[in-house]
């Protein structure tokens, strides 16, 4: 296990050194915008480093031994999919109806694969649902942590540090827990990300682009399913450890709503775009981020895996001070 955790941070570093020079000969940039929150054109499609060094990882961990649940492969093929997807559609601009429809069909496969290797009447909050209210609500959870997550991918660092803090959080969480395969996977998708935060790191040589947001934000939403399926952690965990995330991009995405404006367009209006140009950094929201995450989220997060009766209660005790925080923010220009 040791060589796997090695192996996920030096493959990611490696693998996105070598697409920063392929993409920098290709021309494979993302130009700045009135939208955009850098100043300079930078290198795109980073997130395929990321994705093929989780992968070489859980290949090394299985030849240590690992045995990993068929669920797991499929968890991380779909992410694979998602990736060249991702990647088609940072280089080709796809349909929007395409992209929606492949993200739709792989969160559909992946919430019934975990149906079909541990069904669990409790998944959602402890609350006994039948099967056919809660697939439907999973799949929407998790086509929207998808999208959501590609949203927050605005500035430097920020997706990539989450992804680290919520892989480790849950990674912890898991252990604590007994189940040592789900601490694991959640270990190596955290330490990949540290060899893409090398190249990510403000100001940033190179973006992980669709590529990375959309299976980042898959990779977590499945983890999320898998650990609650098979009674390792509540889904309430998962729901604190993302709850930056999740409160800045759906308050941001029913205030546009609210006000009339697309909520498909790019803009500029996400508190942590909010603040990077308040603060005039991205190094600060980051470690903003990394504070939340640290001070507040992850203890909540351990305190619903040590007393789940409190669960609901804990999350909303989570996510008021970041509702609050967003209307406060909402002022800022």
């Amino acid at each position: 296990m040791i060589a796997a955790m090695l192996s996920a941070p030096l493959a990611a570093a490696l693998l996105c050194a070598l697409w920063l020079q392929l993409a920098r000969r290709g021309r494979w940039l993302d130009s700045p915008g009135q939208r955009s929150s850098h100043s300079l054109p930078t290198a795109s499609g980073g997130g395929v480093g990321i994705i093929l060094a989780l992968a070489l990882a859980t290949a090394v961990a299985a030849q240590a031994g690992v045995v990993w649940p068929p669920v797991y492969g499929i968890l991380l093929g779909l992410a694979v999919l998602l990736m060249l997807v991702g990647l088609l559609d940072d280089r080709y601009n796809l349909p929007a109806w395409l992209r929606l429809g492949v993200y739709c069909a792989v969160c559909t496969l992946l919430v019934t694969a975990v149906f079909a290797a541990a069904p669990r009447s409790d998944v959602l909050f402890g609350v006994a649902f039948p099967l056919w209210v809660q697939a439907p609500l999973l799949v929407l959870a998790l086509l929207w942590l998808v999208n959501l997550y590609n949203f927050m991918d605005g500035i430097d660092g920020l997706a990539t540090l989450q992804a680290f803090l919520a892989g480790m959080g849950g990674s912890l969480l898991a252990l604590l827990a007994g189940d040592v395969t789900l601490a694991l996977m959640c270990v190596l998708l955290a330490l990949s990300q540290l060899g893409f935060l090398y190249w990510n790191w403000p100001p940033a040589r190179l973006f992980m682009g669709d590529a990375g947001s959309v299976p980042l934000g898959f990779l977590l939403g499945g983890l999320a399913l898998i650990g609650a399926g098979y009674g390792t952690l509540p889904l309430a965990c998962w729901l604190v450890l993302l709850a930056a995330f999740v409160t800045d991009a759906t308050w941001t995405l029913l205030t546009r709503w609210r006000a009339g404006a697309s909520v498909f367009e790019a803009h500029r209006d996400h508190a942590y775009q909010r603040l990077s140009r308040h603060w005039g950094s991205h190094l600060a929201v980051d470690f903003l981020l990394v504070a939340l995450n640290a001070l507040w989220l992850f203890p909540l997060a351990w305190t619903i895996w040590r007393w789940p009766e409190f669960q609901l209660f804990l999350v909303i005790l989570a996510y008021l001070p970041l509702l609050l925080g967003m209307a406060k923010l909402q002022r800022l220009t």
